[in-house]
């Protein structure tokens, strides 16, 4: 990941493409932070918690931009997230997220919103970086409560 991002920040330099630039400036520098945070080389997945972090981060804010009336600032994001979510791996549908919930709730005994944290525990490896952790959880949610 780290080369295609060298080759596209590259090109989005040679194209005077400054939000692509930017993006994927910002992108590399949250990946070197960690990393030397960390002091190891991270994963492919681990690249792809950040690049799912990083789109988390813009789709919250343009809730607040659309409240506040910046289109032009809210355009931006978009292209941001747009240009993020190539880095991302193939994202699951809700029915392959129901699926899994549901495999795990089998698998943990989980029988009642109590058990919300095992079957959580049990499905962080299997959505990390394919699906938004709130969808997650509001489906494990509502799986339980209909137990």
């Amino acid at each position: 990941m780290k080369e295609e991002l060298l080759n596209d920040l590259k090109e989005a330099m040679k194209n005077k493409d400054i939000i692509k630039k930017d993006t994927i400036t910002c992108l590399r520098a949250a990946i070197l932070q960690v990393e030397k945070d960390t002091q190891k080389t991270l994963t492919e997945e681990e690249m792809s918690a950040i690049v799912a972090k990083e789109v988390k981060k813009r789709k919250e804010s343009i809730e607040d931009y659309v409240k506040g009336g910046r289109e032009d600032i809210v355009e931006n994001l978009n292209k941001e997230i747009e240009i993020l979510s190539k880095y991302l791996p193939e994202q699951l549908t809700k029915e392959e997220i129901e699926a899994l919930v549901l495999e795990a709730i089998s698998n943990t005994g989980a029988a009642s919103p109590k058990d919300m944290g095992k079957v959580m525990q049990y499905l962080r490896p299997k959505t990390a970086g394919k699906a938004d952790g709130k969808m997650v959880s509001d489906i494990v949610k509502e799986k339980l409560n209909n137990m």
